[in-house]
């Protein structure tokens, strides 16, 4: 290894040694963490889909997708993105969830106010852009103005894809975010 690479890496090690923690700013979690651990109760659970579902919906913190579907911690896998979109990520986890961890069905629900639902892609780059002077333009975000079109685009593109499980059982819904309700959709 040459000096200049010695060095270089001696130089970040010792930056992530200087960051630090901040206790602070997690101090909230880390206090509700200690009272969670008195009373875990999950130890028992596998890795598995105890009921063979995965979820993918959004990142939206309006949702609770166990409790939307009656399910509990251990029944199901949820994936999670901005506008509950079928990316890459998502198909590889699903992939897996299909083969390794007893999934054999899917659900993917999107939900109603969604802000990955109200602009265009264009201007959610030049919102980010001008309040952050951050270009984010590299990045793309899969906004739609059409909730149920993505959505059966989202649902082909799984029942599609050649890599997922045989006799997965894929559906769509929108989630309400007013009522609660599932709106489940047939295409």
């Amino acid at each position: 290894m040459s000096c200049k690479v010695k060095a270089l890496i001696q130089r970040e090690m010792a930056k992530m040694n200087n960051e630090t923690f901040d206790t602070v700013k997690f101090s909230d979690l880390i206090d509700a963490n200690s009272e969670y651990v008195q009373t875990f109760k999950y130890s028992e659970l596998t890795g598995s889909a105890a009921r063979g579902l995965a979820i993918v919906t959004c990142m939206d913190s309006r949702i609770n997708p166990l409790s939307v579907v009656g399910m509990r911690s251990g029944d199901a896998k949820i994936l999670r993105n901005a506008g509950a979109r079928v990316t890459e990520d998502v198909l590889r986890t699903l992939v897996l969830a299909t083969y390794l961890l007893n999934v054999d069905r899917i659900l993917v629900m999107p939900h109603t106010d969604c802000r990955m639902a109200q602009s265009e892609e264009s201007n959610i780059h030049e919102l980010i852009e001008s309040k952050f002077g951050v270009d984010t333009r590299s990045l793309e975000f899969r906004v739609t103005k059409d909730q149920e079109a993505a959505l059966k685009t989202d649902i082909t593109r799984i029942r599609t894809y050649p890599l997922i499980r045989e006799g997965v059982s894929v559906a769509g819904a929108i989630y309400d975010v007013k009522t609660g309700k599932i709106d489940f959709k047939s295409f």
